[in-house]
């Protein structure tokens, strides 16, 4: 199973244009997928004092936390769907890596001594799509990479997923509608595993 994990709050952006694409994508070639669209969800990133004290013991009192562990489990493949906001991730998506990412043998990872053992090891692809404002060049060579170097090569390579890979349309303000029209096209035709 593919999971698609869509942060905007958006309807008319990109990403949900892209995320459309993909949708699109995955039915044509009848791939069985499961949407998480964190801000339709109502997704509440922010941990209450009940739910924080129940995170070491791998617990949760939030039902969307359960659905998309659950989901989590069971998939091969995990596409995100992200602008980049302030040279990192929203803050939706990261309390969604805060609250869902639990700790616990048969969970997302274990803390050992010597550092994080990712469980989430079903996740053999991964791919982080993502938009900005910046060039995709200035992102990755002048502005600390954030994207690749903490997101991917730290938290998700810590859950335990394998193969990653990152797709920046960078310039988006700017960006003229045949060029979002030939990225659109490319994501309907691209192979998601």
């Amino acid at each position: 199973m593919i999971l698609v994990v869509y942060c905007h709050p958006f309807s008319g952006s990109f990403n949900h244009a892209e995320l459309e694409a993909v949708v699109e994508n995955l039915t044509s070639n009848h791939q069985p997928f499961q949407v998480i669209d964190l801000y339709a969800d109502h997704f509440s990133p922010v941990y209450s004092n009940r739910e924080l004290r129940l995170y070491h013991a791998g617990e949760t009192v939030d039902p969307l936390v359960k659905r998309y562990l659950a989901w989590l489990k069971q998939a091969e493949t995990v596409i995100f769907i992200t602008p980049i906001w302030w040279n990192s991730i929203p803050g939706m998506l990261k309390g969604f890596i805060d609250k869902v990412m639990k700790e616990g043998p048969g969970l997302t990872h274990t803390v050992h001594k010597t550092g994080v053992k990712g469980e989430l090891t079903n996740i053999k692809h991964c791919y982080v799509l993502t938009s900005s404002s910046s060039p995709t060049a200035y992102i990755k060579y002048l502005n600390g990479n954030a994207i690749k170097r903490i997101f991917i090569k730290q938290t998700l390579r810590q859950l335990g997923f394998k193969h990653c890979v990152w797709q920046n349309f960078g310039l988006i303000t700017g960006s003229s509608a045949s060029r979002r029209s030939c990225y659109l096209a490319k994501l309907r035709r691209q192979r998601f595993n």
